[in-house]
């Protein structure tokens, strides 16, 4: 008996594939990859499939080179055939939780689907935690667990500190869904600390069960500078929740600036304007969004925009309000703000976002009557293109 023998048969393996090679390359190949899926050898089974997939495509199969004059047909049975390589053995990892193995073959495909449902199956643990990150948020598998995890293994710091990096370029519809997890949590511990503490201090569990009714008439919760929340934590998390449209997660984080507003005034930064009075201004700003003191939310943006007019930070405060007024359906009022600021501005053209607001055909007037004033010929036929489209839209005959 040969040394090999023993150490699981091998002489026996290197057999079977003798036999399956006198009945043809095919034969062999399936031998192999047969041998190699029942020993759970994925590395080597890619490198067969492989093999396999060169010869669908009429190559040599154990060569490596693409001749430049393969058809075009060749071309495509080649690159499917490697495609599907990858997937089946990404996935083949997948189910052993071997996840860095696995998105070394999942990542060229792209296919987000299957690897989305596999991960699911994979619990995060201090193991693999960052690496579920790594793939599923920064990869942009399944952002919203991705981000989740985030949360639940590293921390709100770290939480927003993706938001401001790995997050920063993604969709503003990405954006919105991981802030309003990053507003619940937020909100959910501060209430958790505010009751335990004044159920602490007070002998029973307080019945309120929000932020602003748990600070109200409980003055002593601020004292000696005792914070229940990281107010940097919780002004970061402010500014990110001004994007957010889900009615719910706009009240949480307006609950939160009811904390805000009984602690010291943090430092009036003149670059954060117009929310350089950050309590305020976001009480006003989100209030507004859902139906709290509407007009005074508006007016103090107004006010903001008018005083900043002249200064370097005039076009915030001004794009401050004409996003709010935009977010409450008022488009009309949005344009015409628009519009007047930037019959100040250097720019000569106008910018295309701002056709969106224009509803009717007096508002693509107004925006004619701006750009012929500003020499803007491309801004002008713009206008009576979307206008034009709008019409053929509403009017399908």
């Amino acid at each position: 008996m040969s040394a090999a023998t023993p150490a699981g048969g091998m002489a026996d393996r290197f057999d079977e594939l003798d036999r399956a090679a006198g009945l043809g390359i095919d034969r062999l190949l399936e031998a192999l990859e047969a041998r190699l899926r029942a020993e759970g050898r994925y590395h080597d089974l890619f490198e067969t499939l492989k093999m396999k997939a060169r010869g669908r495509a009429g190559l040599s199969p154990a060569r490596t080179d693409v001749p430049d004059d393969l058809s075009e047909s060749r071309r495509q049975t080649l690159e499917e055939g490697l495609l599907a390589a990858c997937r089946e053995t990404g996935l083949l990892f997948l189910r052993q939780a071997a996840l860095r193995d696995a998105w070394t073959y999942l990542r060229p495909i792209r296919d987000v689907p299957p690897v989305r449902d596999a991960l699911a199956r994979v619990e995060p643990d201090a193991s693999n935690a960052e690496l579920l990150v790594e793939i599923l948020l920064r990869e942009g598998v399944d952002i919203e667990r991705g981000f989740r995890i985030v949360l639940e293994h590293f921390g709100t710091c770290s939480a927003i500190t993706t938001l401001e990096t790995v997050l920063a370029d993604r969709s503003l519809a990405d954006r919105r869904l991981v802030i309003g997890l990053l507003v619940d949590q937020l909100h959910r511990e501060l209430v958790a600390s505010l009751r335990a503490d004044i159920g602490r201090r007070e002998g029973a569990e307080p019945a309120e069960s929000t932020v602003g009714e748990l600070v109200a008439n409980r003055s002593w919760l601020f004292e000696d500078c005792a914070y229940h929340v990281d107010l940097s934590h919780l002004i970061s998390t402010l500014r990110f929740a001004r994007v957010l449209e889900d009615p719910d997660a706009i009240r949480r984080a307006l609950d939160l600036t009811s904390y805000g507003l009984r602690t010291p005034n943090p430092p009036v930064l003149e670059q954060d304007e117009p929310f350089a009075d950050v309590y305020v201004a976001h009480r006003h700003f989100l209030g507004a969004l859902v139906g709290d003191a509407v007009e005074s939310g508006v007016a103090y943006f107004r006010e903001k925009s008018r005083r900043l007019r002249s200064h370097r930070l005039g076009a915030a405060a001004r794009q401050s309000l004409v996003d709010l007024l935009a977010r409450l359906g008022r488009d009309a009022e949005a344009l015409g703000e628009a519009l007047e600021f930037l019959s100040d501005a250097p720019a000569p053209r106008l910018p295309f976002p701002l056709l969106e607001l224009a509803e009717d055909s007096a508002a693509h007037e107004a925006i004619r009557r701006f750009c012929r004033e500003r020499g803007d010929l491309l801004g002008y036929a713009a206008s009576w293109v979307d206008e034009s489209e709008e019409r053929s839209t509403s009017d399908p005959r």
